[in-house]
């Protein structure tokens, strides 16, 4: 694709989030069924929530577009969900495997994280209030889950190294 708007890179920009969502969406269930401690298990599943959310807000935001949202596939989600995945079916300690869990989840929310910042920035600059409005709910959800999954890590990681 030939990009020579700000517009074109929006769009396009909000397309590799909408693949990558839909990616995460698949993945979590996995990563909640994993996880051995609860305080994890509920993060996980609290956010398949927020993230089947994050979703339905872009596609309302390609129905004000009147585009598509499909079409574009994130491989960099793809390539981090890969080793959330390996990571789910390693072999030891599950305080461990749960610490890498966590490591593996904050990588995707710090992509999603810089992702939606920067479509925050587009949306605002073309005039797109209500798309900004709906990126910024997401940015902060994200950044609220990225926090969680910190204080969840202070816990396992500690347990981890007892191990």
């Amino acid at each position: 694709m030939k990009l020579e708007t700000l517009r074109e890179l929006y769009i396009d920009e909000l397309r590799d989030l909408y693949s990558a969502e839909t990616q995460i969406t698949k993945a979590l269930p996995k990563l909640a069924k994993t996880a051995a401690n609860p305080k994890l298990r509920h993060a996980f599943e609290e956010h398949l929530q927020q993230t089947k959310n994050h979703v339905q807000r872009l596609e309302q935001i390609f129905e004000g577009l009147e585009e598509k949202p499909t079409g574009k596939t994130c491989e960099g989600m793809k390539g981090l969900l890969k080793e959330g995945s390996e990571m789910a079916a390693e072999d030891g300690d599950s305080d461990v495997i749960d610490a890498g869990l966590i490591s593996a989840a904050q990588r995707v929310e710090h992509y999603e994280i810089a992702g939606y910042g920067c479509v925050v920035t587009y949306a605002e600059l073309l005039g797109e209030a209500e798309a900004a409005d709906l990126l910024s709910q997401t940015l902060e959800e994200e950044k609220q889950t990225d926090q969680k999954l910190t204080q969840v890590a202070k816990k396992i990681n500690v347990e981890a190294k007892a191990a």
